[in-house]
């Protein structure tokens, strides 16, 4: 069973038990060229990132991945919005303020901004250590996170595919009108290869195999079988592509980017040809405009 196709956008968050409270777990992926793996975490955490950085790569391969990992309230720490404040601490250095004011007979107060910003009071204490068993929940719920984001991404994968294969159908589509109308305009192409090979006679003396080679050069000009037919080729190995899953984002880009010039190929053959051309001129700016919609949805797969 072929892997699923994926999206490169995604979000998961876990909590496990640890201590008196929870560790939180959250990863959230987007759209990246490559993969660049971003860790948001306490600094008690640090000891565990190259493992959470392993993780993420064994198991994503493109994007680009944040993983927030939150740690119970510290004992003696009083959470508001998200921001935490050391009571103990504060209070040690209110105490100690007073204490050296009195011995010194200053008649002064403590500065609440300035104990904000001493290390440790206000937000997270930087010497701070990792509860118990925390690398154990960590990793646990970092598994259970990517699992869970990689379900998420296989399912909008899977929505974005079925996007691309109805694009891709109209591309196919447009390639086999496009050759039914040419087969039907043998004579609109002869007649305007004749034009011009008439042209260049009446305008220079010219050898034999010279008229013979620009003969064969504006007959190449002239038609559009080539094109449609390598139009198809490649429509029919772009649905290969989508079914065979996987990573196949840098592959469908340059697979677009060849359907795209096929395309201008046949508009630029097409001009001088009467309702004919002006019907596979149509066909052909409809098969771009669908390439591109593909092209847009490409950018969002792994």
């Amino acid at each position: 069973m072929p892997n699923p196709l994926r999206s490169m956008t995604g979000f998961a968050r876990v909590r496990r038990p640890l201590g008196e409270g929870e560790i939180v777990v959250s990863v959230k992926s987007l759209n990246h060229r490559g993969l660049d793996v971003q860790v948001h975490a306490p600094s008690a955490i640090d000891p565990f990132e190259a493992s959470i950085r392993g993780m993420v790569k064994a198991r994503v391969s493109r994007g680009h991945v944040e993983v927030r990992v939150t740690l119970p309230s510290a004992p003696g720490a009083s959470l508001n919005g998200g921001a935490g404040w050391n009571r103990a601490l504060l209070g040690d250095y209110v105490r100690a303020f007073r204490q050296a004011a009195t011995e010194y007979a200053i008649d002064a107060q403590p500065d609440l901004n300035a104990a904000f910003r001493l290390p440790g009071v206000f937000g997270e204490n930087g010497e701070a250590e990792a509860p118990a068993g925390t690398e154990t929940a960590l990793l646990d719920a970092l598994t259970v996170a990517i699992e869970e984001l990689n379900v998420f991404r296989a399912r909008e994968g899977a929505e974005i595919a079925a996007d691309m294969r109805a694009h891709n159908d109209r591309v196919a589509h447009a390639a086999d009108q496009m050759h039914q109308i040419r087969a039907g305009a043998a004579a609109a192409f002869q007649n305007r290869l004749n034009e011009r090979l008439q042209e260049l006679l009446n305008t220079a003396q010219i050898e034999p195999h010279r008229l013979a080679q620009e003969a064969a050069i504006l007959a190449d000009r002239s038609d559009i079988g080539e094109e449609l037919a390598r139009l198809k080729i490649h429509s029919a190995q772009l649905a290969a592509l989508l079914d065979s899953g996987g990573e196949i984002g840098k592959k469908l880009d340059f697979l677009l980017q060849e359907m795209n010039r096929e395309s201008n190929t046949v508009l630029s053959k097409t001009g001088g040809i009467g309702d004919a051309g002006l019907k596979i001129t149509e066909l052909a700016l409809e098969a771009k405009a669908a390439i591109e919609k593909i092209r847009e949805q490409s950018l969002n797969l792994e």
